[in-house]
């Protein structure tokens, strides 16, 4: 789906009130409500993959750290390359993930 499409008036209300947290537990309560279980595992997963891809790991060891497939890592990989931006800016303000740390 292209970002032109995704971005509808629902999605621009979801990212305010993101903005509109203030704090790691408000953020991680709305999360918990708006998102099951999974999907809130595999967005963890993804930027562990993100920030240890910029850091320079390879993806056998990636997927050793963080049990993410090879399809998963490629992925990730691409958005991190030539995607919107996003990886960059938080890998930019939290830095790259420590090996073994907090992948």
């Amino acid at each position: 789906m292209s970002s032109e499409r995704l971005r509808t008036a629902e999605v621009e209300a979801l990212l305010t009130a993101f903005g509109a947290l203030t704090d790691d537990d408000e953020r991680y309560a709305f999360l918990v409500d708006v998102a099951t279980i999974r999907e809130i595992q595999d967005m963890a997963q993804r930027l562990a993959v993100a920030r240890l891809l910029d850091a320079g790991e390879h993806y056998a060891r990636i997927q050793e750290l963080t049990g993410a497939s090879s399809t998963t890592i490629s992925r990730v990989s691409r958005s991190l390359n030539y995607g919107e931006g996003g990886y960059r800016s938080v890998i930019d303000r939290l830095g790259p993930a420590a090996e073994g740390g907090d992948a």
